[in-house]
C-alpha cells in the first residue's frame, strides 16, 4: 500500500470524509430534505471506517479484502455508521482496484452481509445468514473474520500444566495460560462455538481479558499485544460432542461437531497459541479454495 494511500485510509477512519474533504455518502435524496437556505449546511453522518489490511500479493486480493472487510462489519461497535464509503473511497484504502473492490463486495453481498442500494449506497445489513462457511485459504484477516461478530463469554482463564497433547507445541514452557470461551449468536442469542486457547505467559501476562469479549484471540494478539504472527496452521475435523461440548452448545450428547485446531506462529517460530474451537454441526460448513497460482 503506497503512502498515499496509507494516509487515505487514516483520514477515512478518522473523520469518514475522503481526502478532499468530501463526506463519505450516497448521491441521490429528496428536495424538501434540503437545509434552509440561510441555515448552516448539517454535515452528513460519517461512513463507516473499516480496518486497514497488509496486502500479501500471494492470494486473490479480492478474497483478502472482503475477509478484512467482513471481520470489520463483524466487529464492529454498536453505535458504527450502517453505511460503507463508495467503491472508489473503499479500493483506495484497501490499495485495490475498483474491480478487485466490486467483487469483493459481491461477496458480501452473498452472504446477506450489506445490501447495495442504487443512488444510495452500502449498508451493512442487521442480520447475517444463519450457517456460516469455514473457510481457509491461507489469510489471518480470513481467521479473524472467521471468529469475529458474535458475543462473547469468557469462561474462565488462568495458568495452567502445559497439556499433554500440546507439549510438542511448547517445548520451552512449564505452563501456558488457558482462555475460555462461549460465543454465541448475535441475534438469537444461542450458542454456536466455544474455544479454548493456550497462550504462552509471556504472551499472556500483555493481554486485557477484557478485549477478549470484543475480538477474536488472533486479532488481539496481532493488533493489541503486537505479535508478528508468520503463519498459522489450521485443521478441521469432524468429531462428535462430548459432553461439556454438549452442555456448552445445546446439542445432543455424541452429535457432529467441527473441531477446529489453529496454530499461531510468531517470526521467531514460536508457538504463540493454540486454539482449539468447537463448532455447531448444523451452524457451520467446511470449505477449502486451492490456488493453481
Amino acid at each position: 500500500m503506497t503512502e498515499s494511500q496509507e494516509r487515505a485510509g487514516a483520514d477515512l477512519r478518522r473523520t469518514g470524509r475522503d481526502t478532499t474533504g468530501g463526506a463519505v455518502t450516497g448521491t441521490g435524496g429528496d428536495a424538501a430534505d434540503a437545509p434552509d437556505a440561510g441555515a448552516a449546511p448539517v454535515p452528513p453522518p460519517p461512513a463507516f471506517a473499516p480496518d486497514s489490511l497488509v496486502l500479501n500479493r500471494k492470494l486473490p486480493l479480492w478474497y483478502q479484502v472482503s475477509q478484512s472487510l467482513r471481520a470489520s462489519i463483524l466487529g464492529r461497535p454498536q453505535d458504527a455508521s450502517a453505511r460503507l464509503p463508495t467503491e472508489e473511497q473503499l479500493a483506495a484504502h484497501y490499495g485495490v482496484s475498483v474491480l478487485t473492490m466490486r467483487q469483493a463486495l459481491k461477496e458480501l453481498e452473498a452472504e446477506g452481509l450489506i445490501s447495495r442500494h442504487r443512488r444510495r449506497g452500502t449498508f451493512i445489513e442487521p442480520r447475517a445468514r444463519r450457517v456460516s462457511p469455514v473457510r481457509l485459504l491461507g489469510s489471518v484477516d480470513a481467521i479473524v473474520a472467521q471468529q469475529s461478530g458474535e458475543a462473547t463469554t469468557i469462561l474462565g482463564h488462568g495458568p495452567t500444566a502445559v497439556p499433554g497433547d500440546l507439549a510438542e507445541f511448547f517445548p520451552d514452557c512449564a505452563e501456558v495460560t488457558c482462555y475460555r470461551r462461549l460465543r454465541r449468536d448475535g441475534q438469537s442469542d444461542e450458542p454456536t462455538n466455544w474455544a479454548e486457547n493456550a497462550v504462552r505467559p509471556d504472551i499472556a501476562a500483555r493481554i486485557d481479558v477484557a478485549d477478549l469479549e470484543r475480538w477474536p484471540m488472533t486479532k488481539v494478539l496481532r493488533d493489541v499485544v503486537g505479535v508478528r504472527i508468520s503463519r498459522i496452521t489450521d485443521t478441521v475435523e469432524a468429531r462428535l460432542a462430548d459432553p461439556v461440548t454438549a452442555e456448552l452448545l445445546q446439542v445432543p450428547l455424541l452429535s457432529p461437531i467441527l473441531h477446529y485446531t489453529g496454530v499461531t506462529y510468531d517470526e521467531e517460530g514460536r508457538v504463540v497459541d493454540v486454539a482449539r474451537i468447537r463448532y455447531r454441526g448444523d451452524r457451520f460448513s467446511f470449505s477449502v479454495t486451492v490456488e493453481a497460482h
